[in-house]
């Protein structure tokens, strides 16, 4: 039945995302949170195209709320949240409740409908190459997201360049701990001219 109702929203949603703003958005998120195999940052790319390129949100609100959502813990996918409460024509409490539980709701449903089969499945040979594939794809999908739109609106020139570099450089080869790295990237910035 979850496996069915996956497919059913998966198919129905864009059939009727016409007849209604709320279902337009809930087509948006579901289809994002669908869409997501690997991680919390794979669904950047997706919510981008989504909310940006569609008009509802700008490309600098959409940059805040990621940046907010990096700054504290707890999933990625929480960051739908925000954007659903900037969505135009709805209530912001609404339009936040709304994408994420449309977010969320596919992987619950896969996570039902599949629980049950899970060992006997990732025991085939086709299953492994599957998930070899999928894990392939996440990584070219993660550096997607890397490159747009994170990189390309915040390494805008050489300096920017410089910090991060340094920063890549202090996590991987000093092996120093990720806050310390952002405290002392935090600090080098201020020195960074505005343009």
């Amino acid at each position: 039945m979850a496996l069915g109702g996956f497919a059913g929203l998966l198919i129905l949603l864009p059939l009727l995302a016409g007849m209604a703003a709320w279902l337009e958005i809930a087509d948006a998120f579901y289809r994002s949170g669908a869409l997501v195999f690997g991680g919390g940052h794979v669904v950047l790319p997706l919510l981008e195209a989504e909310v940006v390129q569609s008009g509802w949100v700008t490309p600098d609100e959409f940059l805040a709320g990621y940046g907010a959502a990096q700054a504290v813990p707890g999933p990625l996918f929480t960051f739908a949240a925000y954007l659903g409460a900037l969505l135009p024509g709805i209530n912001a409490l609404a339009g936040a409740l709304l994408a994420l539980l449309a977010i969320f709701i596919p992987g619950f449903l896969l996570l039902v409908g599949v629980l049950p089969f899970w060992n006997q499945f990732r025991q085939w040979e086709s299953a492994q190459a599957l998930m070899r594939g999928a894990n392939a794809a996440v990584v070219g999908i993660l550096g997607a997201a890397l490159y747009q739109p994170v990189w390309t609106s915040a390494i805008i020139g050489a300096e920017e360049f410089a910090l991060a570099l340094t920063g890549f450089l202090l996590l991987t080869v000093w092996k120093l701990p990720a806050w310390v790295v952002v405290a002392l990237l935090a600090v080098a910035g201020v020195f960074i001219p505005l343009q």
